[in-house]
């Protein structure tokens, strides 16, 4: 390729380098002989490819027939797990509903009626006006204690 082109005052671009290159002429080779083929390895390339091609068939078969039996292998195993999750999900189901029982007897259990009549049963009664001690604070925001200190706010 000449460079020189490419150094001269045009700024164009040489569109040659996108043109299709012209083909050339492949060089064969003088120097290969191509031997005939003997009659016994034309047999024996013929019996090779009458033996091929069923024992190309009995692999494929036998591939499909592997892949068949690990397609239902797989299922059985998903079948079993999905079964596993459902016996799960029942259980959880059964304990919430055991669990939700339970709570509503303890809610029953522990009502303030149920609270009130154990501690009627026990003695205890509401306090009435002459059970109340009230306190008067005066505006300093001191109190009295029973033995006789006072308590402020300072």
């Amino acid at each position: 390729m000449d460079n020189l082109k490419y150094y001269n005052e045009s700024l164009a671009y040489d569109f040659e380098m996108f043109m299709p290159k012209p083909k050339q002429k492949t060089n064969s080779r003088d120097n290969i002989v191509v031997m005939p083929a003997s009659k016994a390895n034309k047999r024996r390339q013929s019996a090779a490819k009458a033996v091929s091609a069923p024992i190309t068939l009995v692999l494929c078969a036998f591939l499909v027939l592997a892949g068949f039996c690990g397609n239902i292998a797989l299922r059985l195993e998903i079948n079993e797990v999905n079964s596993e999750i459902n016996d799960m999900k029942a259980a959880i189901s059964e304990l919430d509903s055991e669990m939700i029982s339970l709570e509503v007897e303890m809610e029953r259990r522990i009502c303030f009626a149920n609270l009130e009549l154990e501690a009627v049963k026990l003695g205890m009664k509401k306090p009435e006006k002459e059970n109340v001690t009230y306190i008067r604070v005066n505006d300093k925001n001191a109190a009295k204690i029973a033995d006789g200190t006072i308590v402020s706010e300072e």
